[in-house]
């Protein structure tokens, strides 16, 4: 295995830093890897830390009277100069727990009220989501919604339209747009399975 021997940070801003690896090969020569990370020091990087945490949230959502809508967002995204559809999602503040994230974002990006389903924690921890660059993780909140549509509480460096999106607008979006890769996944599921929170509720009893 690789070993690191020095880690250099390049950059100290407030959401993403740029750090500059010293590494060692399998081989053993020496060499360069280059990370991203949430981690504002680099103590807070997970090669220090040793351990996984939530960095933010992303939420899979049903809404609707018969709750056969998914809930998306539109959102212009600066490194593809583009909107992509995503879930709602969001950065874990300090001291948060990624449940709290998941239904403060969910209001403040759509104006409506989460209440998240209670489901074996393997479905939720975080996992990585692009480890070739970063070592930010993301945990998965999945519930329901409710309330009006309103996006008073955006920063002004969100763009965001709010999607409730049925089954014939999720194909349209599989096929036709930029889709954020947690969000598209799911929502292939949400298409074909004939109810899309079934695998969360096998063997634990939800309703």
């Amino acid at each position: 295995m690789g070993e690191i021997s020095k880690i250099t940070q390049h950059t100290h801003t407030k959401f993403l830093n740029f750090y500059e690896l010293d590494t060692v090969k399998k081989t053993g020569k020496a060499g360069k890897y280059y990370v991203a990370s949430r981690a504002k020091e680099i103590d807070g990087l997970e090669i220090r830390r040793g351990k996984t945490r939530a960095d933010g949230v992303a939420m899979y959502i049903l809404t609707g009277e018969k709750r056969d809508k998914v809930l998306l967002i539109r959102q212009f995204r600066w490194p593809i100069g583009s909107y992509v559809y995503e879930f709602p999602a969001g950065l874990v503040e300090e001291g948060e727990s990624f449940r709290d994230a998941a239904v403060r974002e969910v209001y403040e990006e759509t104006g409506l009220v989460l209440t998240p389903l209670d489901v074996d924690p393997m479905y939720e921890r975080p996992f990585y989501m692009t480890d070739g660059m970063t070592d930010e993780a993301c945990a998965m909140v999945y519930g329901y919604a409710e309330g009006d549509i309103r996006n008073q509480n955006l920063e002004d460096t969100e763009e965001i339209e709010v999607v409730l999106a049925g089954k014939e607008e999720v194909r349209r979006i599989l096929r036709e747009e930029r889709i954020a890769a947690n969000c598209a996944l799911h929502l292939m599921h949400f298409l074909h399975d004939e109810e899309p929170f079934a695998f969360l509720k096998k063997n634990e009893g939800l309703s």
